[in-house]
């Protein structure tokens, strides 16, 4: 059966409008896990500082003051490093629902070209065989070399993920410690 023929067209159009509404239902979710994540995060953001001025205000010396800001800014940097962790983690289930949803998509493609090649070369003429074999062998490299060059960009962009990540790790870890230095040297 041809792949035109209207009950294929038609399957494949719904196929396209599940995976189109699954992709934006993916979307939606995620972004409704960030607002979730700011809504808590502005609520602990405030409950903390609210806390915080009701001890600054029984505060009798300036080094316990001080002792209680630094500790509030070390909490603050983790604070803010579990927050952007909570964001990547997000944004991670997105990208690998979209990534899987790609695969997927190249991967039936490639099977349609596949039967389509067969389809054509089972209706080929007599004597056609040399160029239905050239064109096999054609589509074959071009399939293969869409499938490195896929594979190439899917591993640079995830080496670029993990380095990202590395560096927001070292930079919220560098955060974290350089904050006694600074309180110790405001107290001097």
């Amino acid at each position: 059966m041809s792949s035109l023929a209207p009950e294929n067209v038609i399957a494949t159009q719904k196929e396209g409008l599940d995976t189109t509404f699954g992709l934006a239902a993916q979307a939606v979710g995620g972004f409704e896990k960030l607002v979730d994540l700011n809504v808590r995060t502005i609520r602990t953001a405030l409950d903390e500082h609210q806390a915080l001025v009701a001890r600054s205000f029984s505060v009798r010396d300036p080094q316990e003051f001080f002792a209680l800001q630094n500790q509030h800014l070390q909490d603050s940097a983790k604070r803010v490093q579990a927050y952007w962790i909570g964001v990547y983690e997000i944004a991670t289930g997105v990208r690998g629902g979209y990534l899987e949803a790609a695969q997927d998509q190249i991967e039936k493609s490639q099977r349609n070209v596949q039967a389509f090649v067969e389809s054509l070369a089972s209706h080929a003429p007599v004597g056609s065989e040399a160029v239905v074999s050239a064109w096999k062998s054609a589509i074959d490299a071009a399939t293969e070399s869409a499938n490195s060059a896929y594979e190439a960009a899917k591993k640079a962009a995830q080496q670029v993920v993990e380095a990202a990540q590395n560096d927001a790790s070292v930079a919220s870890q560098t955060a974290v410690r350089a904050v006694p230095t600074r309180a110790a040297s405001a107290r001097k």
